[in-house]
């Protein structure tokens, strides 16, 4: 018998995001033979109902007003709440994202669920769905699967194929009853550059100390704009001042699985591998031939990045240009 999965989505500046995608793929796997409806938060969701239209949910349900403009724990985990007892889904399904780890738990809290987050790969073995996720900070995995009742996840972003389904979606409005709001949001102060969302790039560019200053990581953001990827850096570079915590890669910071990660000048302390080592394809830049960064990465350049980078960036704009 087919699940009923229910994916909230999340969008930013106006777009919903990619790993929003990725759920609604994995939705429509888990739901074969049965159902698959959406949610989605704020003002403009109705205007999303095309896009989201093409990876095959029946039905899209809207929470728009005041109190959805932008995201507050209180607001959106009592719509949330509201719409799950409505919907009464087999499956919840959200991105592993900043809002996604904040709203989850507390949802799980309320509702007596079960929660498993940060989830890389979903199978579906001997009748059963299988969740895997990391542990030990990337260095092993484990899969687990939901003895009795909701299965509710989080899903990492960049680990599934985004698929398009096109369908006749039905667009529901959704009025939540919403009270006692604690928080007020003032103003959103955007201190990262604009940019491709660093969680969610196909490429990534980082850097390390060996950058050695905020102006040394101008050639890295050169590179990263040619091949339309986000710089990050590690920790130690945002300790040293050269760039701000909201591009930190690591065990504190980020956890990304890009397409291509290319670490310039960083050593590969465990915390930092801890946040990329998952990565499809690792490039390491290093004049230390010792750095542990080698033994994660799949090409080692030994070599000063200031001379290394530069003549990547030549080689790619050759590429490119050809393509």
């Amino acid at each position: 018998m087919g699940k009923k999965v229910l994916v909230i989505l999340e969008t930013k500046d106006g777009k919903l995001r990619h790993v929003s995608l990725e759920a609604l793929s994995v939705g429509q796997t888990l739901s074969a033979g049965g159902q698959m409806v959406a949610v989605l938060f704020g003002p403009d969701s109705a205007a999303q109902v095309g896009e989201v239209s093409k990876y095959g949910p029946a039905k899209l349900y809207v929470v728009e007003g005041e109190a959805f403009a932008s995201y507050t724990t209180d607001a959106f985990l009592q719509a949330a709440v509201q719409l799950v007892q409505t919907v009464e889904p087999d499956i919840i399904l959200l991105g592993h994202t900043a809002i996604g780890k904040d709203l989850a738990p507390r949802l799980a809290s309320r509702l007596g669920i079960g929660l498993l987050s940060d989830c890389t790969r979903v199978l579906q073995r001997d009748g059963q769905i299988v969740f895997e996720r990391p542990i030990y900070a990337g260095k092993a995995f484990q899969q687990r699967v939901f003895q009795e009742g909701t299965l509710f996840a989080t899903l990492r972003s960049n680990n599934f194929e985004t698929n398009e389904q096109p369908c006749d979606t039905e667009l529901i409005p959704f009025q939540p009853t919403v009270q006692d709001i604690r928080t007020t949001i003032r103003q959103i102060v955007r201190k990262t550059a604009q940019g491709v969302d660093l969680s969610e790039a196909k490429i990534i560019v980082s850097g390390g100390r060996g950058v050695k200053s905020a102006e040394g990581f101008k050639v890295l953001k050169e590179l990263a704009d040619l091949l339309g990827g986000a710089v990050g850096a590690s920790r130690g570079a945002c300790d040293a001042g050269y760039c701000d915590y909201g591009m930190q890669i690591g065990q504190t910071g980020k956890v990304v699985t890009p397409d291509l990660y290319i670490a310039c000048g960083i050593s590969g302390a465990i915390q930092h591998l801890a946040g990329m080592s998952n990565s499809k394809c690792i490039v390491a830049i290093n004049k230390d031939p010792e750095a542990p960064i080698f033994q994660v990465a799949d090409y080692g350049i030994v070599g000063d990045l200031f001379e290394v980078v530069p003549l990547l960036k030549e080689e790619f704009s050759k590429i490119l240009q050809t393509h």
